[in-house]
């Protein structure tokens, strides 16, 4: 199997994220979820330039300041694996542009619990919005259900990692 390169962003203003929600393409495995932006790297990118050029394509927006949070490791029993490269920004230029994956809507942080989000999104979210040092994490998902859970090498129950994520 071949492992996916990927970026992903959560973009601050206002006490609010920059979410996205997939709607647009038919087979998505986020179909229906709300994400932040980012996307697959091209061959020879760092993970800054993917996210860049990313964050650029999806929202039309020039980041000015971001922040490398974390890595995040993505197995399942269906899906090659993917390891993320987790960023915020809160600083970009610019305009926001229409885009062609679905609705980008600015999402109050104490309201994103609302939305359809995956459930190990959940747990780094929470660990975003708590300031949490840089951070590896492993997230093994069995179909769309979360079954493990790891923090820099060690594991964590992941029911109650799902159960802090709501408080």
């Amino acid at each position: 199997m071949k492992e996916k390169l990927t970026t992903l962003c959560y973009i601050e203003k206002d006490d609010c994220y920059l979410m996205l929600h997939r709607v647009s393409k038919q087979n998505d495995v986020n179909k229906d979820k709300w994400i932040g932006v980012g996307g697959h790297f091209e061959k020879g990118e760092s993970p800054e330039e993917c996210l860049l050029r990313e964050v650029k394509e999806e929202t039309g927006l020039t980041l000015t300041a971001f922040r490398f949070r974390g890595i995040i490791t993505f197995s399942t029993d269906t899906f090659e694996t993917e390891y993320m490269c987790l960023y915020t920004a809160d600083g970009y230029e610019g305009d926001m542009i229409p885009c062609d994956e679905g609705t980008l809507e600015w999402v109050k942080k104490d309201r994103l619990w609302d939305l359809n989000l995956w459930e190990g999104d959940r747990i780094f979210l929470k660990m975003l919005l708590e300031d949490a040092p840089f951070f590896s994490m492993k997230l093994h998902y069995m179909g769309e259900r979360l079954s493990e859970v790891m923090i820099n090498g060690r594991a964590e129950d992941a029911g109650k990692m799902l159960e802090a994520s709501e408080k």
